[in-house]
């Protein structure tokens, strides 16, 4: 076999099985082995930002990384924002970069760039010099550091920087799958040590591995014997949410929500999490956001057992198995013009048991709170801020759980960035509800410049915010692409819409124009 072959089956036999794929003429060798070993899924999209937010919403439900296929340089830095959004949410992905032949990048041909100096921004582990007799190896080193949880926000996406020459040279067999390595865990000085300090004063911070279910009901439980808060982060890259969860704060977004949302905390206790900071700086407002009086304790790091942790410490100071639950909530059936607000209602009201929701900018976030009360549902959220996450998040989730249904929850501007995820969604047959909150602007950007203390927006500011001039028409967009689309403008159209679709088979997308 040649080096292409050897990795394709070795990531095969590990339990690697998916590929998101955009290749190029550097990686016929590896398109050709992929041919060659049919249990490689290979998932076409065509945009590089699809490949890897799909990685990221296939590892973010799964746990084991997905592949993706992806052309030199170029197509490298097309996929790097939701490499960005992966990094920060520490999903487990592997990056196939082809390259040219190692003694063809000398002579500096067009496709030629910098490809390690794109990939450290994204990334945790690297190779680029394998040879066709590496190439397996190194492929499970990849996996490897796919499943390594590292300190802070360096993640964990692996990136295999690939020589032509190095996929078309014979070589012997493929190589063994490797161990699966363990998070770290926390000593027990640290656990004892937080148990000192939790009382009403407290907040207990959760984020990573601090977000399972699992972490959730510990910390729950302590709040029941103690009475400290517990909250998530801003945007927790993963919440199994619904009626019968725990009860839990999350942190607002601007930093004076923030600020108040603390005050009055004595002690922050980071549990998988980082200090809280602002998204961004802005004028006479502080960058780190604990309070001047507020102290901070670390139970556990972002790249430690934070579960262990939490379920330790709850065991040490005798907290109770009883703990506030999410209680289920009769919601009333909107009417009226489409809101935010209505369409948050209705995705409460019908979303079934079981579905993935792909959150991104715009109004989906609304929907979060009244989530926590309806049926059982994990929620993906737009983990680094760079937008154009939802669709390509939503696109792995359902490829990664066939039998869930996915909601994808986006706003319009954000919807533009990666709009090819609906070809991918129809050509794959994937079981995705995309709603998309169509408001002809970047409301957030007129937010924020209206937080300049400006009273009003100035024409030529404002066209810059302005998603008409001509509008949009994202049903035709997606039904161009083969997904059954439709276009609502009240509550009512758009909950029986809603309910349409989810017990339809296959994608569709709703327009609802607010």
């Amino acid at each position: 076999m040649n080096g292409a072959s050897s990795l394709i089956r070795s990531f095969v036999d590990a339990g690697v099985n998916v590929c998101f794929a955009n290749p190029g003429t550097s990686e016929m060798h590896l398109v050709q082995a992929m041919d060659g070993v049919p249990e490689m899924r290979g998932v076409l999209c065509l945009f590089e930002g699809v490949c890897t937010g799909a990685a990221d919403g296939y590892g973010r439900m799964t746990g084991k990384p997905a592949t993706t296929l992806l052309h030199l340089g170029p197509g490298l830095g097309n996929g790097i924002a939701n490499l960005h959004n992966a990094r920060r949410a520490s999903t487990p992905i592997i990056n196939l970069i082809g390259n040219h032949a190692l003694y063809h990048v000398e002579h500096d041909a067009p496709l030629t760039s910098d490809i390690d100096t794109l990939a450290k921004n994204v990334s945790s582990w690297i190779k680029s010099d394998s040879t066709a007799d590496s190439l397996a190896s190194d492929g499970m080193a990849a996996l490897t550091a796919s499943l390594t949880p590292t300190p802070g926000s360096k993640g964990q996406v692996a990136t295999m920087i690939i020589p032509a020459d190095a996929c078309w040279e014979e070589t012997s067999s493929a190589a063994a799958p490797p161990s699966i390595p363990a998070r770290q865990s926390v000593d027990e000085k640290s656990i004892s040590e937080v148990a000192d300090v939790l009382d009403a004063e407290t907040l207990v911070l959760l984020d990573h591995d601090g977000l399972s279910l699992e972490a959730r009901i510990a910390a729950a439980r302590i709040s029941a014997k103690t009475g400290c808060r517990v909250s998530l982060s801003t945007f927790p890259a993963r919440v199994d949410g619904g009626a019968g969860t725990p009860v839990t704060e999350r942190l607002p977004y601007f930093p004076e929500q923030v600020m108040a949302a603390l005050k009055g905390v004595k002690k922050i206790v980071l549990a998988g999490a980082e200090v809280p900071v602002s998204f961004f700086a802005y004028p006479a407002t502080p960058s780190v956001l604990v309070p001047e009086d507020c102290d901070v304790f670390t139970l556990s790091r972002v790249e430690e057992d934070t579960t262990n942790a939490l379920e330790s410490l709850a065991d040490l100071i005798g907290a109770p198995n009883e703990y506030a639950i999410h209680e289920r909530r009769s919601l009333e059936l909107p009417a009226g013009s489409a809101t935010t607000r209505s369409v948050a209602t209705s995705v409460a009201m019908l979303m079934p048991e079981g579905t993935i929701v792909c959150g991104d900018s715009g109004g989906g976030g609304a929907a979060f709170g009244p989530a926590q009360s309806a049926n059982a549902n994990s929620w993906l959220n737009l983990t680094g801020g760079s937008i154009g996450q939802g669709g390509p998040a939503a696109v792995g989730a359902a490829v990664a759980c066939p039998d869930r249904p996915v909601l994808a929850l986006l706003g319009d501007g954000a919807s533009m960035y990666t709009n090819q995820a609906f070809w991918t969604q129809a050509r794959e047959g994937l079981n995705v509800t995309t709603v998309i909150f169509n408001n002809s602007r970047y409301g957030i950007l007129e937010t924020e410049y209206l937080r300049l203390g400006v009273n009003e927006i100035g024409e030529r500011a404002a066209d810059l915010f302005d998603l008409s001039k001509p509008d949009i028409d994202f049903a035709a967009l997606a039904t161009s692409m083969g997904v059954p689309s439709v276009c609502v403008e009240t509550a009512e159209d758009f909950h029986e819409s809603l309910t349409r679709s989810f017990h339809e088979d296959g994608p569709s997308v709703i327009e609802v124009r607010l």
